[in-house]
């Protein structure tokens, strides 16, 4: 029966249509006709925020997790103040910025978003960031840990890399370029804009938030305050990547009331609760729907943590899946494994819960095909080709997407994250940079 059942779901696996959105914008030239050369502050940026310490704390409850993360909310206002950008905070540590629109044109406001706090996955205390200037492929000995090598054998997207300046961090943290790089390359297009008056362009808005990385990150976002039609996410990988899918998640907890009796006299009476729990966890499929067993568009069902003793214990789980409707057949699934385990401990029960996470943006943006246009045409005005991807996982864009701002996710240049061996491309940056401007510029023509 439970064999019938993961083959039945993965014979009736998702699959999503990733062809091309069809045309819906052509503005003609692009910015690259500037009359005067920009002077980029984006990677100047970066090396500063990243040694600012904003790892998010998933234990704490309260907002932001960790307080530090305001530290860098206030070199950011800071920095707004200086270029006389109006900006509004909230108690969370966000950053609401408001760039008043040089065109006369009546069109969309627009928002740029990225997050201000780094995974609790790796330390982001004390970042020494490094520039390696013109790469050539070698291998990268990190010098606060000679055993944190970055290798083209190990890590063969290296190179691409080689003939740029290249930044890592020291092999003691991560860098922090999830997702340091976006808010470096939107202040660097917001800076831009303001010294360059011919770059025409709309009511710009940028959105920084914090407690991304915990699942929290527009959490205590205000819309009417954001004020804006449509957006995008800085929170991507290399050059070109553009994201308009992500996972649909859901937690999902077992609880096993198990029977207690006193060691010495057990035999017959005894059930117990954590045996039980590891037995489902035993049970579950082992070469499909698992992390460490499926890519690109296959879901998963993943325990998370087993807490609880001889009378009571409880499973976390997360479920994962682009197909929404694929959450509940892995509920459902569990729950048949638990029953099966069950069968042998007929004193024991089990209660589950299943609870709302996140939600795949492609639903709301395949309604919106104007806003994934405008960005693919901005990359190719400036010579970029579009990299389509999917994220496995979930991002700010995703959960503002489902609170009415469709809102794609695009290239930061991130790569090897919530590691040590997290690297970020300097050129990348700045194309970033130009891909917020010629947005703002096909906006400003609409």
């Amino acid at each position: 029966m439970i064999t019938q059942r993961i083959n039945s779901i993965l014979d009736n696996k998702f699959k999503i249509n990733t062809e091309n959105i069809p045309a819906f914008c052509n503005f003609g030239s692009n910015f690259a006709n500037k009359t005067k050369v920009m002077q980029y502050t984006v990677k100047e940026r970066f090396l500063k925020y990243v040694q600012v310490d904003t790892q998010a704390d998933p234990m704490s409850s309260s907002f932001p997790s960790s307080e530090k993360q305001k530290n860098l909310t206030a070199i950011i206002c800071d920095e707004l103040t200086k270029m006389n950008i109006p900006f509004t905070t909230n108690d969370a540590g966000y950053i609401y910025a408001k760039l008043a629109a040089n065109s006369t044109n009546k069109v969309p406001k627009i928002f740029f978003c990225a997050h201000l706090d780094t995974a609790p996955d790796c330390s982001g205390t004390n970042v020494k960031p490094i520039v390696h200037h013109n790469y050539q492929g070698q291998d990268i000995i990190l010098p606060d840990d000679k055993n944190v090598v970055l290798s083209p054998v190990h890590h063969p997207n290296l190179l691409d890399k080689k003939g740029h300046d290249i930044i890592t961090a020291s092999g003691l943290t991560l860098l922090g370029s999830d997702d340091k790089s976006g808010v470096a390359i939107i202040m660097d297009a917001l800076y831009q804009m303001t010294n360059n008056p011919e770059l025409p362009h709309g009511e710009v808005k940028a959105l920084f938030t914090t407690d991304e990385e915990i699942g929290k990150g527009v959490a205590k976002v205000d819309l009417q305050l954001l004020d804006a039609d449509f957006g995008y996410t800085l929170d991507s990988g290399d050059l070109g990547c553009f994201e308009d899918e992500n996972f649909s998640a859901n937690s999902f907890k077992v609880t096993i009331h198990g029977v207690s009796a006193h060691p010495g006299m057990a035999k017959g009476k005894m059930e117990n609760a954590i045996k039980i729990a590891s037995e489902i966890v035993s049970a579950l499929p082992k070469l499909c729907l698992s992390p460490e067993t499926t890519e690109d568009k296959e879901g998963f069902i993943h325990p998370t943590k087993i807490q609880g003793g001889l009378e009571s214990a409880t499973i976390d789980f997360i479920l994962r899946d682009f197909d929404t409707s694929k959450l509940d057949e892995y509920a459902q699934l569990i729950n048949e494994i638990t029953e099966h385990v069950l069968e042998n401990y007929p004193g024991s029960r089990y209660e589950s819960e299943s609870k709302y996470q996140y939600r795949n943006m492609k639903d709301i943006l395949i309604q919106h095909p104007h806003v994934s246009q405008i960005a693919l045409d901005a990359m190719k005005n400036i010579g970029i080709t579009p990299q389509y991807g999917s994220i496995r996982g979930g991002t700010d864009g995703a959960a503002l997407s489902h609170q009415g701002l469709p809102c794609p996710n695009l290239f930061a240049g991130e790569q090897a994250i919530h590691s040590k061996y997290e690297r970020k491309k300097i050129k990348e940056k700045k194309k970033g940079v130009d891909t917020i401007i010629e947005i703002c510029r096909l906006v400003s023509k609409m």
